[in-house]
C-alpha cells in the first residue's frame, strides 16, 4: 500500500457538497482508479458489490454501515472520546469566558455513525450550555446515528449536511480519522473552510504517522475486523497518515487567522502508546488561557504558529 492510493470508501460514494445530492457511481470509474494504482485487493472488494454499470446504492450503504460499525471498536479501544474530552472540556471553559453567545456549538465533521458525539453526550460532562452536532454526507450513516442516539436517550443531533454551511456557526469543529482523507491543496482547504465559517477553535484527531502505524493497524484489523472494506481501508488509513509537518503547513497555509499546534505530536522511537495526534487550531486570544487550564498536560501541546 502507498500513501497515494485512494481509500475505497472515498470511491464508492459521490455527493455534491453544495446540494448534498447523491450522484451515481459508475463501476468503470471506480475500476479505472483502482487499476491506475494497481489495487488488486481493492478490485476484488468492489467486484463483490452489487450493480452492473452503476454501483447499487443500497449495497454500497450496507458495506459502509458494516464497516463503520466495526470501526466503532477502534474508537472504543483507542479511547477517542476520552482523547477529545481531555482537550474539549478546558477549551469550552475558555470559550465561556470569551464568548457570550449560547449555546456553545461543537460540530463533528464527517461524524459517520456519530460514536464520538454520542460518547461526549453520554460521558463528556461538557455542560448544559453545549450543543453537539454531527454532520456527514452519507444518509445511511446519519440515519443510523440518529436511531442510536434516540435509543440511548442522548442530547445531541445528527445532520445530513455540509458542516461548514450550517445556519448557525460552530464555535468548535472536531473530527476523528478524517484528516488523512485529504491530500495537498484539499487539506489546506479543509482548514480554510472552518476558519472562514467563523470557528473559534478546532480539534482534529487522526493517526500519527510513524513506522509502526501500518503494522499496528494491520494487526488490529486482522484481529478485530471482519468486513473486507474495513480491513482494507483501515490499514490504508495508517499508510496515508500525514506527518506533523504536513498537517501544520496545511493548517497554517489555509486556515488563517487561527493558529495551530499539535497535541501528542512529538516524535517517539517506539510510537505505540500515543498512536494518535490532534491538530489544535485556536483564535490567538485563547492560547494562553487554554494552556493554563490544561495544567501539567499542556506539555503535550506543541508550540502554536
Amino acid at each position: 500500500m502507498r500513501a497515494d492510493w485512494p481509500e475505497l470508501s472515498d470511491l464508492l460514494l459521490d455527493v455534491d457538497p453544495l446540494t448534498l445530492a447523491r450522484r451515481p457511481v459508475p463501476r468503470a470509474r471506480v475500476n479505472a482508479a483502482l487499476a491506475r494504482h494497481g489495487m488488486r485487493a481493492g478490485r476484488r472488494i468492489v467486484d463483490a458489490i452489487a450493480g452492473a454499470d452503476v454501483l447499487d446504492e443500497a449495497a454500497v450503504d450496507g458495506v459502509l454501515v458494516r464497516s463503520h460499525t466495526e470501526l466503532q471498536r477502534l474508537a472504543v479501544e483507542f479511547r477517542n472520546g476520552v482523547r477529545l474530552q481531555q482537550l474539549l472540556r478546558p477549551l469550552l471553559e475558555v470559550l465561556r469566558a470569551e464568548v457570550t453567545e449560547r449555546p456553545l456549538r461543537v460540530v463533528d465533521v464527517g461524524c459517520g455513525l456519530g460514536f464520538v458525539v454520542r460518547w461526549l453526550a453520554a460521558h463528556g460532562q461538557l455542560g448544559d450550555d453545549v450543543e453537539l452536532v454531527g454532520c456527514d454526507f452519507n444518509p445511511a450513516l446519519i440515519g443510523l446515528a440518529r436511531r442510536l442516539s434516540a435509543e440511548e436517550g442522548l442530547r445531541c443531533e445528527f445532520r445530513l449536511a455540509n458542516a461548514f454551511t450550517l445556519e448557525r456557526r460552530a464555535h468548535v469543529f472536531i473530527s476523528t480519522g478524517v484528516l488523512h482523507h485529504f491530500r495537498g491543496a484539499a487539506l489546506s482547504r479543509f482548514f480554510g473552510q472552518q476558519a472562514q465559517a467563523g470557528a473559534k477553535a478546532m480539534l482534529h484527531c487522526d493517526i500519527k504517522a510513524s513506522w509502526a502505524a501500518p503494522l499496528g493497524s494491520w494487526l488490529f484489523h486482522q484481529a478485530r475486523m471482519r468486513e473486507p472494506l474495513a480491513r482494507h481501508d483501515g490499514v490504508l488509513s495508517a499508510v496515508r497518515a500525514h506527518p506533523a509537518s504536513v498537517l501544520l503547513d496545511a493548517a497554517s497555509t489555509g486556515g488563517r487567522p487561527l493558529r495551530y499546534a499539535l497535541h501528542d505530536g512529538e516524535w517517539a522511537p517506539l510510537p505505540l502508546l500515543r498512536s494518535m495526534n490532534t491538530v489544535v487550531g485556536l483564535d490567538a486570544a485563547l492560547e494562553a488561557p487554554l494552556r493554563a487550564r490544561l495544567g501539567a498536560s499542556q506539555a503535550r501541546l506543541g508550540g502554536f504558529a
